[in-house]
């Protein structure tokens, strides 16, 4: 049997919700943008339960798709919420977007104990497998980003090209104590990324956005945790545990591929520092964009901006990623 459904899964039960009702407009974007959602089963071995591991994508209805993108979203709700307002120009500048939920997000499960970054780098690497994409382009925003980087430090032949959107992969688990996030510990981390109550959710959207809404209602709120943000809650704070713990510089590969580091000015989540470090690691293969007044949900706050730089850089010949930054 498949593993059972997260409470989001049933999301389209709350007929007056809010929440669902905007998921559910969400996904007739993707459906109108020409996208099909998949379940798609990744066991970890020939040996293992076909069923233990399920990723749910959406992909293109062409087949084969045309210069694939694979786009990873980061913690918050599925990707759906924050892939929308991309699709539309990505997929007119010529590009085929995928878009996949990380495993405990939307859709996407397993009953493994795995929580790291690699185990959901090799996740979705199998389940591009499955839909017949060999190699692709890859855009992951910060929890994404992480999963991205390791996608392309793992398997280099499959992802060509690397754009990043504030992921602080460069952190160091030493630099909570230092002072440089807005909490100190993991625990603080992940108390703050999977808000459980209305005031929760109001620090992290002030803290993520340089103009949060002004009125944030707890009805709304409390809404939006119970469609959108009640399933996986321990397993969610795992991943972040496992992504931390022990989180060394000196271990973090260096990437072949030309990288687009893309970070919001105003990020206190992942402050530029992070955006630094990890061009000055990359030594002359990549580039930062810096999106003036943006914070850590600058894909969110500057759309066009963001998106007008993906593209952009998935254009370029790839001889042309340089440690440069543009602001």
């Amino acid at each position: 049997m498949p593993p059972p459904p997260p409470p989001s899964a049933g999301r389209g039960r709350h007929i007056f919700s809010f929440a669902a009702a905007r998921d559910r407009c969400f996904s007739r974007r993707f459906m109108r943008a020409g996208l099909r959602p998949v379940a798609v089963p990744v066991p970890a071995s020939p040996d293992d339960d076909p069923s233990a591991t399920t990723v749910h994508m959406w992909v293109p209805a062409r087949r084969p798709p045309r210069n694939p993108l694979l786009l990873l979203h980061g913690f918050g709700a599925s990707a759906t919420w924050q892939w929308a307002p991309y699709l539309r120009p990505l997929i007119a500048a010529g590009f085929d977007p995928i878009v996949p939920d990380l495993v405990f997000f939307g859709a996407s499960c397993t009953r493994l104990p795995d929580r790291t970054d690699a185990f959901q780098a090799a996740a979705i690497k199998k389940a591009m497998d499955a839909i017949g994409v060999p190699s692709f382009g890859l855009v992951g925003v910060s929890y994404g980003g992480f999963v991205g980087y390791r996608m392309a430090a793992m398997f280099p032949d499959a992802v060509r090209k690397v754009a990043l959107v504030c992921a602080g992969v460069c952190l160091e688990e030493k630099d909570l104590a230092a002072g440089l996030f807005p909490v100190a510990t993991v625990g603080e981390a992940a108390q703050l990324l999977v808000p459980r109550r209305p005031e929760e959710v109001r620090r992290l959207v002030r803290l993520t956005f340089v103009r949060p809404p002004l009125i944030m209602p707890s009805c709304f709120l409390w809404d939006y945790i119970k469609v959108m943000g009640s399933g996986y809650i321990q397993e969610k704070t795992e991943l972040l545990y496992s992504l931390i713990e022990g989180r060394q510089l000196s271990t973090l590969p260096k990437l072949t591929q030309p990288t687009l580091l893309i970070w919001g000015e105003q990020d206190l989540v992942f402050p530029m520092e992070l955006a630094h470090r990890l061009n000055r690691h990359l030594e002359g293969n990549s580039r930062l964009v810096v999106i003036k007044n943006a914070g850590h949900a600058v894909n969110l706050e500057k759309p066009k901006e963001v998106c007008r730089n993906i593209i952009e850089f998935f254009k370029e010949p790839v001889t042309e990623a340089s440690n440069d930054e543009k602001v």
